[in-house]
């Protein structure tokens, strides 16, 4: 063949024409010189591009590289800020939104995924996954000393994903987490050059492992039963497949409307009302500061997200109906408890497809007039006359909507730790 016979004319093999690895040191600090002058952070600056040459001195080379990854990290560094955060994950919010949640890629390759280790139906059992890494060429390793800023660690060149040893409260079991791995190898990410492109890839991860772990065949199957039946409830899905709350109520996002041809919302709150996370493609109105995101805004005290929070019996869903100004919803909500709050999980839909939900006769039923000031935002008048002024709270700070996030190669993850942890582990 042509490669055999350039091969032969050099006198190498095949396989080392084929290998990209840099035959040199100073060759790869070349090769890394170029890709860092086609980047746009140097793009942008609008300044000549620097050749290589043979007579450039290996010292003027490594100033040369060591610039360009001080700038590229100064980059990161810039757009770590919670202002960025908030506008790339507003963006990608409102992008999800045009898609109804869905992204058709990841389901076929998660179906892919679990067909590969068996799966048939049900809970998607730790053996499975164990069998999916294996299949990868990785190890699960359980380790009680993981960064602090992490869920998890892939090292690359010993072929380990490392692990906590249990499930961090509020959500994070370990199936999911190990998936969430995984995911980012069959998903051919690459390190993220943007906070937009970090975001992007973390949204892809989870839904990776939603879709391994409530698959979409058997899911819809379930969920269209459900429906026929007219006995839908985030309650027996989570059961079905043996995952959180949380969980549960977001899958069904991906599919309501896809699959089941309903509009929907998901809300997760802090017991302040403040909200965590959001979606919606029903037309409820989600409170949003001036540039759209609605990161740390309050929810209506009315809603079920926060009214959820006043009962005494908290064990079962709630169920409500609220009448706001841009129609009225029937919702769900449970309340829990993670390492340092409680928060509250909520899934609706709009009037007309409250039908089809166990929870629809219910008879608690409210009215929001948010945004209006006048709904819940603003005092009473009496109280306001009787403590204006004669009051100073010291207020508890949104940490993390506020604080800057570690600045590393991975946004929010702290590279000092990460790799001090690698080498600890890396002759075991």
């Amino acid at each position: 063949s042509l490669l055999q016979g350039i091969a032969g004319a050099v006198g190498i093999p095949v396989s080392q024409l084929l290998d990209d690895t840099p035959p040199t040191p100073r060759a790869a600090l070349e090769i890394e010189l170029d890709r860092m002058q086609k980047a746009a952070v140097y793009q942008g600056l609008g300044l000549p591009a620097i050749r290589a040459s043979r007579t450039m001195p290996e010292e003027t080379l490594e100033s040369l590289v060591g610039l360009h990854r001080e700038l590229a990290r100064r980059a990161r560094e810039a757009i770590a800020t919670p202002e960025e955060a908030r506008r790339a994950n507003t963006e990608l919010r409102q992008y999800m939104r045009t898609q109804d949640n869905y992204m058709p890629a990841i389901e076929e390759l998660a179906e892919e995924a679990v067909r590969g280790v068996g799966y048939v139906g049900g809970a998607l059992t730790h053996r499975a996954v164990n069998l999916m890494a294996k299949k990868l060429g990785f190890e699960l390793i359980f380790v009680h000393d993981l960064p602090h800023s992490t869920r998890s660690v892939i090292d690359l060149a010993n072929g380990r994903i490392y692990l906590p040893p249990a499930s961090i409260p509020g959500g994070h079991g370990l199936r999911s987490m190990a998936l969430q791995a995984l995911a980012h190898r069959l998903l051919e990410h690459q390190e993220p050059e943007s906070y937009a492109e970090f975001l992007r890839q973390r949204l892809e991860i989870n839904y990776f492992a939603a879709a391994c772990l409530m698959p979409l065949t058997q899911s819809v199957e379930f969920l269209n039963r459900a429906k026929t039946e007219r006995n839908l409830a985030v309650e027996d899905f989570r059961d079905a497949f043996g995952v959180t709350h949380e969980a549960a109520a977001l899958r069904f996002t991906n599919l309501a409307t896809k699959h089941l041809g309903m509009p929907v919302h998901f809300l997760r709150l802090g017991e302040d009302g403040a909200l965590y996370k959001g979606y919606e493609n029903d037309g409820l109105q989600l409170p949003t500061d001036v540039t759209g995101s609605t990161e740390g805004q309050l929810v209506c005290r009315h809603w079920s997200a926060r009214t959820a929070f006043w009962r005494p019996n908290r064990t079962n869903e709630f169920y409500q109906y609220t009448d706001t100004p841009t129609g009225t919803y029937w919702c769900s909500t449970q309340t829990g408890t993670s390492s340092n709050e409680e928060f509250s999980i909520t899934f609706g839909v709009p009037f007309a497809d409250a039908k089809w939900f166990r929870g629809r006769d219910t008879t608690n039923r409210v009215t929001s007039r948010c945004p209006d000031a006048s709904c819940c935002r603003r005092p009473n008048t009496e109280l306001s006359k009787r403590w204006a002024h004669k009051a100073w709270p010291s207020a508890k700070l949104h940490a993390h909507i506020l604080a800057p996030l570690p600045s590393g190669t991975f946004p929010g993850v702290d590279d000092t730790e990460l790799y001090a942890f690698l080498e600890a582990h890396s002759g075991e």
